[in-house]
């Protein structure tokens, strides 16, 4: 592994203490609490969230109700005009944001490019909200009775992010839900709200009407004040398993609509007649892309049959030239952890799996930065003699940790993914269509990659999960169009 010794400069040093986004307004919370903000590759403090208050989060609500019913009285060929400016903005301000991503969550400058281009992606999606709201005409059901079906908003929704996509995860909902009529709120990671907040400036800057699209920045309470008020109905939340559950429980057991994307453990695995010229750049992309921090993630490898000692030495080999460093440096392919904390985190599993017996072959926690000496980084990790009663295994690591589990055919393979408690993504690497078809067919999982070390989507579509990785009905993105409406049936006749 190799570490720059090059540190750019970084687009602000000191963002101040960040204020909430209501009414059309910038205002400052009166919150005594905040908590603070770091560059994880500089340990440098760049910037104050408040923890505001159930006061703030209630004025938010109530705005964010009273612009409901004007907004969704706005024609949808007009809220869509608000979505091209704001796609526009978005474009005009593409480098800045995406330099701030690198900034507060660490990833490498083109990981953060690739996001600022899917956010987007999406909401060049919601600008075709006249057609995805369209309902539906029967004539004549009975004897002179027609009946209409139409898509209607639902009022006022919120969403918690997740930290590691702070552009992304907002953008795969919020525009579709003021597009659609609705209003929103977003509470961003506290970790990670920069880019959040900026992309709030555009859409002020946009002339978005006050109160339908606002902001609060804050922490646990906020979010469980969002889910309690009586005007929000439905919450959007992307993050772990362990917390969505929570989540979901507490905002259906209010009656309330919930999609709660959580966490992942996804299997990459290698048939004997793989290309491995092909399928070693796809391992490294998706195993330490984003430095693991990503629900897409390649986690478990399973190398089948023969194909395993020569995959084994090519992907050491390669993963330990992977440059890392400060993410602005363009030429560093690994930034940081998000944080220390979770730095930590992942170096405790990595002990966790020395302890249980698994053989570590490259050792992520020996990486240095000699430009960011303080920096949350843990380079990549392979651990090999793996079996599915490791805690390396079956839990979430969220960082660049492989473990290499073998598998004697494709049906020992695909018996993996049953028997995660997850089902996110798998990936089949083979030459064989047959192959391919079963694993696409077999696998236990929502998104299945061919040949693609990262399974993602298009915002056109959406992202599948079941099992743990997924709480509800409907996922994201176009798919929220269903999430933020319903339907409502006009029996009719004329005498």
């Amino acid at each position: 592994m190799k570490s720059s010794g090059r540190v750019l400069e970084v687009p602000q040093r000191n963002y101040g203490t960040l204020k909430n986004y209501i009414d059309g307004e910038w205002v400052d919370s009166e919150s005594p609490d905040s908590l603070e903000v770091v560059d994880p590759a500089l340990d440098e403090v760049i910037a104050i969230v408040p923890k505001s208050t159930a006061d703030e989060v209630n004025k938010a609500v109530e705005i964010a109700q009273e612009a409901f019913y004007d907004w969704r009285e706005t024609p949808p060929t007009k809220r869509q005009q608000y979505m091209f400016k704001l796609k526009a903005l978005l474009e005009a301000n593409f480098e800045d944001l995406s330099r701030t991503i690198v900034q507060e969550i660490g990833k490498s400058i083109h990981e953060a490019r690739g996001e600022m281009r899917r956010a987007i992606e999406e909401v060049d999606v919601a600008c075709a909200v006249p057609s995805l709201m369209q309902g539906y005409l029967a004539q004549d059901i009975s004897h002179g009775i027609d009946l209409r079906a139409v898509n209607v908003p639902l009022g006022v929704f919120c969403m918690i992010p997740a930290y590691n996509f702070p552009a992304l995860v907002p953008m795969e909902y919020l525009p579709y839900a003021v597009a659609t009529g609705c209003t929103y709120i977003v509470k961003p990671s506290t970790e990670v709200p920069l880019t959040t907040t900026k992309i709030f400036r555009l859409i002020d800057e946009a002339g978005f009407p006050p109160g339908v699209a606002n902001l609060v920045q804050g922490s646990r309470d906020v979010t469980n004040a969002l889910i309690d008020h009586p005007y929000v109905k439905g919450m959007s939340f992307v993050g772990s398993s362990r917390v969505g559950k929570i989540l979901y429980q507490r905002t259906t057991n209010l009656c309330k609509r919930a999609q709660v994307a959580g966490g992942a453990k996804n299997h990459f695995v290698v048939m004997p007649d793989a290309d491995l010229d092909k399928t070693v750049p796809a391992i490294l992309s998706s195993f330490f892309g984003c430095a693991g921090q990503r629900c897409l993630a390649g986690s478990v490898l399973v190398p089948v049959g023969d194909i395993y000692e020569p995959l084994k030495e090519r992907l050491v080999e390669a993963a330990s030239r992977m440059k890392i460093g400060y993410g602005l440096d363009e030429n560093n392919e690994m930034g940081t952890m998000v944080s220390k904390e979770h730095m930590q985190d992942v170096i405790g599993y990595i002990e966790k799996g020395i302890e249980e017996g698994a053989r570590l072959l490259l050792d992520g926690r020996k990486v240095k930065v000699e430009a960011c000496p303080n920096g949350a980084f843990v380079g990549p990790t392979i651990f090999d003699e793996c079996n599915s009663d490791m805690t390396i295994v079956k839990e979430e690591i969220f960082g660049p940790v492989a473990s290499i589990v073998r598998a004697a055919d494709l049906d020992e393979a695909i018996e993996m993914t049953r028997k995660s408690e997850f089902g996110h993504s798998a990936m089949v690497f083979t030459t064989s269509g047959k192959t391919a078809r079963a694993f696409e067919y077999r696998a236990d999982v929502g998104n299945v990659g061919v040949n693609i070390g990262v399974a993602a989507t298009q915002a056109m579509a959406t992202l599948g999960s079941i099992k743990e990785s997924f709480y509800g009905d409907l996922h994201g993105r176009s798919e929220s169009i269903k999430f933020f409406t319903d339907r409502k049936i006009i029996i009719s006749r004329w005498f």
